[in-house]
């Protein structure tokens, strides 16, 4: 009786073992997600220049790369549903709005010196379901 005793207490004591080391896992996993959304953000206001936008989209294209997001045959990276990050651009001079793929291919020195000091703010902001990170966000020029 007592060996049955001490079986049951060992297997409760691995349960609780393994459901906290589960828990310490979860939660560190949800600490590297909000600090990864925080440092995106962080530019989800009103007045963002267009420093701030290249700034923004060398940090999405850096994580699409460290992330190995693959590319389609226009050069735009794939939604892989986990850790793909879009950046879209969208200028009130001619309502079109631009992924931050065309954006870096014309030049970020070129963007900075038209738009750096043009003020955008952030229209959508979505999040990927499988991870809760963000997936893309939309810029629009307040002015010209």
């Amino acid at each position: 009786m007592k060996k049955f005793f001490a079986i049951l207490v060992l297997a409760f004591c691995i349960t609780v073992l393994i459901i906290v080391v589960n828990f310490n896992e979860y939660q560190k996993n949800q600490r590297q997600v909000n600090n990864f959304n925080r440092e995106f953000e962080e530019y989800n206001k009103e007045d963002v220049l267009g420093v701030d936008i290249t700034t923004l989209i060398n940090k999405a294209i850096s994580n699409n790369e460290k992330y190995g997001v693959q590319k389609d045959e226009n050069g735009l990276y794939i939604d892989d549903g986990k850790n793909s990050i879009q950046i879209y651009i969208t200028m009130i001079i001619n309502g079109q709005t631009y992924p931050m793929e065309n954006i870096n291919k014309l030049g970020m020195d070129s963007f900075t010196s038209y738009f750096g000091v043009i003020k955008f703010r952030c229209t959508n902001i979505s999040y990927h379901d499988e991870t809760s990170k963000i997936a893309s966000m939309t810029f629009e020029s307040t002015q010209y």
